[in-house]
C-alpha cells in the first residue's frame, strides 16, 4: 500500500467524493423532498381527486377483487397489499388513509364499505386493521370503471415488479364531491364536500355553454355540502368571491332547534355539528367553559345521540333569550368554525397550482374526454382482433374438411393454413388453438351477424373519434347514466344536507350575555405585570407585589369591560377583561397578553365605557377628543390611535365627562393656557390639533373639567384646591397660556383625576 495515492483510496473505497458547497447541497436535496412531498403524499389529482395513497388503496382492493358484490376482506391483508406491492410507506399511514375513505361523517361519498369499528363522530378511533373488513363501494367502482381498456396512464411500481395507474378513469367528480385536505411543504390544501348531483348539473352546463363564468356555475354549486350537515352562514357575495379565487373560508354553523316543555321551559336541541367537529370534544370543551363561568348563559349540556346526533343545551334560567344562549356557544366553541378553501391541487402535467370553480369542472372534464378518446381506440384494436378471429372462422367454415386435413397431414399446419387460404399470422394461429368441437358447432349465419355488428360498432366508434361535438354529447351522457345510477343505488346519500342561509343575522348582545358580570380590580405594576383581583375597593397599600416591584395602576372595572391600555407610541391595545391573569399569584407579564413595540411605555390603562371619551395628547401639545368604542381593537399587535409627531410621544389619555366644557393646559414653563373644549375636534385617529404653545420645551399635563364647578388641582397631602379665576389663566386655543397661578404644584401636573 506504500505505493498507493491518498485519493485514489477515497474514490475506489468511497465511491464518487466531491466538494460541494453545504448550502446548494441542502437546497437541493431540501427541494427534491418537497417535491416529492407536494407530488407524491400531500396534494390530490384534479382528475380523480385522490392522493398516491387512496389511489393505491382502491386499486388494490380492486386487484384483490374486493368489489361492492364481493365478500368484505380482512384490513390487514389490504394495507399488506398496499405495501408490498404499491406504497413503501409504514402501515399506519396506509390504514389512517383507508379508515378515512370508509368514514360516512368523514366523506360525502363513502369510497369504501367498512365493516367493524371504522371510528365515530365523537373522535373515537377505528379498531386495529386485524379486526377490520373493507370492501369497495359503488361510487368507488365508477372511479375505477375502464380502468382495463387502457384510459389511463400506468407507471411502474416503486420496485419495478408491478404497474399501477398514474390516475384513475374516474366516473364521479370525485375532488370536488368529497373534498380532500392535506399539508405539503410551503403549500396546503383544503377542499370541501359537495353535493354530487349539483357538481353533475354544473358539469352539463359547462358542456352547453363552455364560456359560462364561475359566477353562472354557481346557480347549479351554491356552495359546499358537508356529510355531517349544519348551516353555513354566509353572504353570496362571499361565496362568489371564494369560488373565484379558489382561497377563502366561510362559516358553518351546527343546526339547532328551541324545544318547549311544560311550565313555559324550553330546551336546545343540536342535531347537526360542524363537519370534522368531534362532539366527545365539543362537549368536554363546552363543560369546562360552564365550570369555568365563560357559558353562564349555559346551565348544562348533555348528550343524547344515538344513532343521529342529538346535544341538549339547558338554560341557566328561562329569561335567557335562545338566540343569546346560541351566540354565546357560536362564539366560545365549535358549534360554529370556519372552513378553509384551497383548491390547490395537481393538474394533469403534476404541477400544483390554485384553481378557480370553472378551472376545476373543466380539468375534470377534460379527463373524461381523454378518457372516452382512449378507451374509444382501445376498443376498435379489439374490434379489429375480433373481426379478423371471426373472418378466419368464416374460412374454416366454407373450407372446414380441407382445414381438417391440412392439419392433420402437413408437417407445418400454420403455414400451410395461411398460404392456403391467404390468413393472417393471428387468423392461422386462432384456427389451430380452436378446438374440433368448437369448429363443427359454427354456424354461417352466426358468424357473418357477428361480422356485421361489429362492423356496425366499428363505423359507430369512427365516427365519434372524428366529431368533437359526438364525444362531448357521449359525455353528457354518461352524466345522465351517473345521476339515473346515483339516485338508484344510493338516493339517501344525494339530497343537500346543508342549509345555505346567507349572512349569519348579527344579534345584539347584552354586554353581560356572553360573561358573568363580576367585580374586578386591574393591577398593572411598574414592571408590567398584570392582573385581576375580585371585588372593588382594594387598597392600594394592601396591594403585595413581586420584591423590587411597586403598583402603578389600579382600575376598577367589571369582567363584561374591554380593558385599554395606551403606550407612549400612540398605539392602544385591547384585553377581555374576563381573560385577565388570576389575582391569586403576581400576574403575568403584559408582554404575553398583548404584542407590545419594541421600547413602548404604558401611558394609561382603563375600562372602554360606550359612551366614553378621552383626551388624547403628546407632549409636543397637540391632541384630540377620541370616543373610546373607536380605541377598541380585535388585533393583539393593538391600533394606532395617536400618531406623535417627530421626536414626541403620547403622554396622557383623560377622560372626558359629559358635564365637560373646558380644558386647561399646562407647560414644563409652568403656564396655563385655559380653552373650550368645543375647540378640540373629535376624532378616530390621528394627531390631532395644537392645545398650546411653546417656545421651549413640552406639555407637561392637561385636563378637561366643568367650568361651573371651577379647576381643582392637588394642594398639599391629600388636598386639593379648586380653582374660579379663569381671567386669569384664560385664552385661546394654541396661545402661549399665562403664569400659573400662585398655590399650582411646583411638579406641574394637576395631580386629580377627571371628576
Amino acid at each position: 500500500m506504500s505505493g498507493t495515492d491518498d485519493s485514489d483510496l477515497l474514490n475506489n473505497d468511497g465511491g464518487d467524493i466531491r466538494d460541494v458547497n453545504f448550502g446548494a447541497a441542502l437546497s437541493e436535496r431540501y427541494l427534491a423532498y418537497a417535491l416529492s412531498t407536494i407530488m407524491s403524499r400531500s396534494l390530490p389529482d384534479v382528475r380523480d381527486g385522490l392522493k398516491p395513497v387512496q389511489r393505491r388503496v382502491l386499486y388494490a382492493m380492486r386487484q384483490l377483487k374486493v368489489d361492492p358484490s364481493s365478500s368484505p376482506r380482512k384490513c390487514a391483508t389490504i394495507v399488506g397489499e398496499v405495501i408490498g406491492k404499491y406504497h413503501p410507506h409504514g402501515d399506519t399511514a396506509i390504514y389512517d388513509a383507508l379508515v378515512r375513505l370508509a368514514q360516512d361523517f368523514v366523506q360525502r361519498y363513502p369510497l369504501i364499505d367498512g365493516q367493524g369499528n371504522f371510528g365515530n363522530i365523537d373522535g373515537d378511533n377505528a379498531a386495529a386493521y386485524r379486526y377490520t373488513e373493507a370492501r369497495l363501494t359503488d361510487i368507488a367502482a365508477m372511479l375505477l370503471r375502464n380502468i382495463d381498456e387502457d384510459a389511463v396512464e400506468f407507471r411502474d411500481t416503486y420496485n419495478g415488479e408491478e404497474k399501477e395507474p398514474v390516475v384513475l378513469p374516474a366516473a364521479f367528480p370525485n375532488l370536488l364531491a368529497n373534498g380532500t385536505q392535506g399539508i405539503a411543504v410551503g403549500m396546503a390544501t383544503a377542499v370541501p364536500p359537495h353535493n354530487a348531483i349539483e357538481l353533475l348539473n354544473a358539469l352539463r352546463h359547462l358542456i352547453d355553454q363552455p364560456t359560462a363564468t364561475v359566477q353562472d356555475l354557481l346557480t347549479h354549486v351554491p356552495g359546499p355540502d358537508f356529510p355531517t350537515g349544519g348551516i353555513l352562514v354566509e353572504d353570496a357575495n362571499t361565496l362568489r368571491e371564494v369560488y373565484e379565487t379558489g382561497r377563502g373560508s366561510m362559516r358553518l354553523r351546527a343546526r339547532w332547534e328551541v324545544e318547549k316543555l311544560k311550565g313555559g321551559i324550553w330546551q336546545i336541541a343540536v342535531t347537526e355539528i360542524p363537519y370534522q367537529v368531534a362532539k366527545g370534544r365539543l362537549l368536554e370543551k363546552s363543560g369546562e367553559l360552564i365550570s369555568n363561568k365563560k357559558l353562564h348563559l349555559c346551565g348544562d349540556i348533555r348528550d343524547e345521540s344515538t344513532e343521529d346526533v342529538r346535544i341538549v343545551i339547558e338554560p341557566k334560567s328561562r329569561n335567557v333569550e335562545p338566540v343569546h344562549l346560541m351566540e354565546s356557544l357560536f362564539r366560545n366553541t365549535d358549534l360554529e368554525i370556519r372552513i378553509p378553501m384551497n383548491l390547490n391541487v395537481l393538474n394533469a402535467d403534476t404541477v400544483p397550482g390554485v384553481l378557480d370553480l370553472k378551472q376545476a369542472l373543466s380539468a375534470f372534464l377534460q379527463h373524461r374526454h381523454e378518457v372516452l378518446i382512449r378507451r374509444s381506440r382501445h376498443r376498435l384494436g379489439e374490434i379489429d382482433t375480433a373481426l379478423e378471429r371471426v373472418e378466419g372462422l368464416m374460412v374454416v367454415f366454407l373450407n372446414l374438411d380441407e382445414v381438417i386435413r391440412i392439419i392433420r397431414e402437413e408437417e407445418d399446419p400454420r403455414a400451410e393454413l395461411i398460404r392456403t387460404f391467404d390468413l393472417t399470422e393471428a387468423q392461422g394461429e386462432y384456427i389451430l388453438n380452436t378446438r374440433l368441437r368448437s369448429l363443427r358447432k359454427l354456424e354461417e349465419m352466426k358468424l357473418r351477424e357477428e361480422r356485421e355488428n361489429l362492423l356496425i360498432e366499428r363505423a359507430g366508434i369512427e365516427d365519434l373519434l372524428s366529431s368533437e361535438p359526438a364525444q362531448w354529447k357521449t359525455i353528457r351522457t354518461e352524466f345522465d347514466e351517473l345521476e339515473d345510477l346515483l339516485n338508484k343505488k344510493a338516493p339517501h346519500w344525494m339530497a343537500r344536507r346543508t342549509t345555505i342561509a346567507g349572512a349569519a343575522p348579527v344579534v345584539d348582545m347584552p354586554d353581560d350575555a356572553l360573561v358573568e358580570r363580576e367585580a374586578i380590580t386591574v393591577v398593572l405594576s411598574k414592571m408590567g405585570w398584570l392582573r385581576a383581583l375580585r371585588g372593588h375597593g382594594h387598597v392600594r397599600a394592601d396591594i403585595k407585589y413581586r420584591d423590587g416591584d411597586e403598583g402603578r395602576y389600579v382600575v376598577p372595572a367589571y369582567t363584561t369591560d374591554k380593558l385599554l391600555i395606551l403606550t407612549d407610541q400612540g398605539r392602544c391595545h385591547t384585553v377581555g377583561a374576563d381573560r385577565l391573569p388570576s389575582g391569586r399569584g403576581f400576574g403575568e407579564p403584559l408582554s404575553l397578553t398583548v404584542e407590545l413595540a419594541a421600547g413602548a411605555k404604558v401611558i394609561a390603562v382603563f375600562a372602554a365605557q360606550k359612551d366614553g371619551r378621552r383626551l388624547l395628547a403628546a407632549n409636543d401639545g397637540r391632541g384630540f377628543v377620541c370616543p373610546e368604542v373607536e380605541m377598541i381593537s380585535n388585533q393583539k399587535a393593538g391600533k394606532q390611535v395617536l400618531n406623535p409627531g417627530k421626536d414626541a410621544v403620547a403622554s396622557v389619555a383623560v377622560s372626558v365627562k359629559p358635564s365637560h366644557d373646558a380644558v386647561a393646559v399646562v407647560g414644563q414653563n409652568k403656564k396655563i393656557l385655559m380653552f373650550p373644549l368645543s375647540e378640540l375636534p373629535e376624532m378616530s385617529k390621528g394627531r390631532g390639533v395644537k392645545l398650546q404653545h411653546f417656545a421651549k420645551g413640552g406639555m407637561s399635563d392637561v385636563k378637561t373639567f366643568t367650568r361651573a364647578d371651577g379647576l381643582t388641582w392637588a394642594w398639599g397631602q391629600d388636598k386639593t384646591r379648586t380653582f374660579t379665576d379663569f381671567e386669569e389663566i384664560e385664552g385661546a386655543r394654541a396661545s402661549a397660556g399665562k403664569p400659573a397661578p400662585a398655590g399650582f404644584p411646583k411638579n406641574g401636573l394637576f395631580g386629580t383625576e377627571n371628576d
